[in-house]
């Protein structure tokens, strides 16, 4: 991979552009054409402005979101922000007004949200989910994790190289205990889950859970019952087992802590935050759309 991909992607956010390559991979894989996606805003300009229950914004780039996730299907992106709203008005203690300002601290104290500060050799983002000895719970609540994880969904969505090659999210169990299994309870699972299969605008490639010690079968069991056969097909266990982790995301783009031949993260929260709080207006307006009723 070139010094300047990396140096592109590391700690800000690839604004205002597709790459050639991408753009084939938006018409192989989502039907893009310049008609196709006009017509498809069109569409669902129209279905928005008969669906008074709703609230959301109505530029180009704002409906595209949407309909990159459902692949220029108009319906199927109306769809996506019903149950977006829907999400949003049952845990609207944790979404509704979130601003970037209110999970700085947190943000910046740890690494238990964290993304590789390069893609991977799908050109993909890589989320880090530190579910382990990295995350106290007595420190870092589970909601303030799931704020934090949803901030970084909205900021993923202003990369338009994201919403076409979609995501991949690593969860490390590394050191897992009792007081992580305890935090990681029915409801959080099931509000994770509901968000990543209902309420994410984004295409979540992979799922690969990695260093789960034996305990992690209890969090497993409350995981499962909510997850469904498509997000199910793109889970994938590792253990400890690197090689098979690699067979999914190259050596060449894991750092040491998964057996890569990158250095080991030595970087979290702080590097990523300013990324973030430049997007501050654009999650300021989010806080506020889905539903028009809260």
């Amino acid at each position: 991979m070139a010094a300047t991909d990396i140096a592109e992607e590391a700690f800000h956010l690839r604004l205002g552009y597709l790459k050639p390559e991408t753009l084939e991979i938006a018409r192989v894989e989502l039907r893009e054409t310049e008609e196709v996606k006009a017509e498809a805003i069109l569409k669902l300009r129209e279905l928005l402005k008969a669906t008074p229950e709703l609230n959301y914004k109505d530029d180009d780039a704002f409906l595209t979101v949407f309909l990159r996730a459902c692949h220029f299907y108009p319906e199927g992106a109306l769809e996506k922000m019903k149950t977006t709203a829907t999400f949003r008005k049952e845990y609207a203690s944790l979404v509704r007004g979130l601003l970037v300002e209110q999970v700085k601290e947190k943000f910046v104290k740890g690494s238990v949200i964290n993304v590789l500060k390069n893609c991977d050799q799908k050109g993909r983002r890589v989320l880090i989910v530190n579910c382990g000895k990295l995350w106290d719970p007595s420190d870092i609540t589970s909601d303030e994790m799931f704020r934090m994880l949803y901030m970084v969904h909205l900021a993923a969505q202003l990369e338009e190289e994201t919403q076409v090659r979609g995501v991949v999210c690593i969860m490390d169990f590394e050191g897992l205990s009792m007081k992580q299994v305890k935090a990681l309870s029915p409801s959080f699972s099931k509000r994770l889950l509901t968000f990543i299969q209902e309420a994410m605008p984004l295409r979540m490639k992979e799922v690969h859970f990695v260093k789960q010690p034996f305990i992690f079968n209890m969090v497993w069991s409350l995981f499962k019952p909510f997850v469904k056969q498509k997000l199910n097909s793109r889970m994938h266990f590792h253990g400890s087992d690197m090689k098979s982790l690699q067979k999914f995301l190259d050596p060449s783009v894991l750092p040491a802590n998964y057996k890569g031949t990158l250095p080991a993260i030595d970087y979290g929260g702080v590097e990523w935050f300013p990324a973030l709080e430049k997007q501050a207006q654009y999650v300021a307006e989010w806080s506020q759309l889905g539903p028009a009723q809260w």
